[in-house]
C-alpha cells in the first residue's frame, strides 16, 4: 500500500469520527491529513508529509475556531435571554430599601410569584424595570 493511501485512509477514518462527534474540529483534521496524502502522492519525504499534514490540520483548525461556527464561550446563563425567557422582560417595582453600598432591594409580584429584586448603582425610584439577570429566586433589573 503506498504511503498516499494510508494518508488517505486515515484521513476517511477520521471523517467517519467526525460523524459520531457533532462539531467540524475533525473533519479539519481530515483536511490536514489529506493534504499529507496529496504530499506522499507528488513523492515528498515522510518528514515533509508529516509538517504539511501537521501544518494544514493546524491552520484548519485555527479557521475553524475563529470562524463563527467555531467554539464559543461559555455565555452566562444568567444573562442569556436564549436560556432564561424572563432576561428582558419589565416588572413594576413600587418601592426600594437602600441597602449598603449603593444596592437596592426591594419584593415584586413578577409571573405570579413574589421574587426578590436587587438594583445596583442606581437610585431606586418606584416605576418599571428591565430585568438583566436572573440569581437563583433574585432579579437583578435596570431602569426601562
Amino acid at each position: 500500500m503506498n504511503a498516499w493511501m494510508v494518508w488517505a485512509t486515515l484521513a476517511g477514518a477520521v471523517v467517519i469520527l467526525e460523524l459520531f462527534s457533532g462539531t467540524f474540529y475533525l473533519l479539519m483534521i481530515s483536511f490536514g491529513l489529506l493534504a499529507g496524502a496529496v504530499a506522499a502522492f507528488l513523492s515528498a519525504g515522510t518528514s515533509v508529509q508529516l509538517l504539511t499534514a501537521a501544518l494544514v490540520g493546524t491552520a484548519a483548525t485555527l479557521a475553524l475556531h475563529n470562524s463563527q461556527y467555531g467554539w464559543k464561550g461559555n455565555k452566562d446563563a444568567a444573562r442569556d435571554p436564549n436560556v432564561n425567557m424572563d432576561i428582558g422582560q419589565t416588572l413594576t417595582v413600587s418601592e426600594w430599601q437602600e441597602q449598603s453600598g449603593g444596592r437596592y432591594t426591594s419584593r415584586a409580584m413578577y409571573r405570579g410569584a413574589m421574587w426578590d429584586v436587587e438594583l445596583q448603582h442606581v437610585t431606586g425610584y418606584p416605576g418599571e424595570y428591565v430585568i438583566q439577570e436572573i440569581q437563583g429566586s433574585r432579579l437583578i433589573v435596570r431602569p426601562v
